[in-house]
């Protein structure tokens, strides 16, 4: 959580600086997605607040349920409260998971969007080297109204040609793939360790379900 939270904050705001500077020359062509990307810069900081309080609680609640506290504390029986509270756990879960599946999915489109353009950057590379005329690559370009970055009364709203193949050269381009590459892999880790929460929960819960049917409590 903590490798989607970091990273995606940074590759937002290095996407703000990559599209004002290449792709938008009139700030109010900008201006819808850089409040975009503020507030989702604002929904990062409660994602990471609120999973931290959540990390806690099931920290809290798995450590509950071992051993070691049956050892301490004697016998265990289980109540009718903390039953509940278990299921509330894995209710909550299953609703954060998937919540958590369509982040995963929408942090896929700027990895996409990327990786095409630097695809379409090395196809123009590949031409300048073997055809010397500037129109076989002057028509390949790459247009970030398409995807929705901006609007499609943006100017120029694209970049062709070798000064596309110049901007997969700079810094910024690289370390924005490669955050929103480590932002997507934060996001399916994250959808990993609740899947597995929610295995490890749902056979805990029908565990003690069918204990309580066999008069064990």
């Amino acid at each position: 959580m903590a490798l989607f939270c970091g990273c995606g904050h940074e590759a937002l705001t290095n996407t703000a600086v990559l599209v004002e500077t290449y792709f938008a020359r009139n700030v109010q062509d900008f201006a819808i997605m850089a409040s975009f990307i503020k507030y989702f810069q604002y929904v990062i900081y409660g994602l990471a607040s609120f999973f931290f309080l959540f990390g806690i609680l099931l920290l809290a609640e798995g450590f509950y349920a071992t051993s070691a506290v049956k050892q301490t504390f004697g016998e265990f029986r289980s109540t009718h409260c903390g039953r509940c509270l278990s299921l509330t756990f894995i209710v909550v879960t299953y609703i954060l998971a998937f919540i958590w599946l369509i982040v995963f999915a929408f942090t896929a489109i700027p990895v996409y969007f990327l990786f095409n353009m630097e695809q379409t950057c090395h196809t123009v590379n590949i031409l300048a080297e073997t055809t010397p005329s500037i129109n076989q690559h002057g028509w390949i370009c790459m247009d970030a109204r398409q995807y929705g970055l901006l609007p499609w009364n943006a100017m120029p709203g694209k970049a062709c040609g070798m000064t596309l193949a110049s901007i997969c050269k700079t810094s910024e381009f690289y370390i924005t793939y490669d955050l929103y590459i480590a932002t997507f892999a934060g996001a399916g880790i994250t959808l990993l360790a609740l899947f597995l929460y929610m295995v490890a929960t749902t056979y805990n819960y029908a565990v003690l379900r069918f204990l309580g049917r066999k008069g064990v409590r």
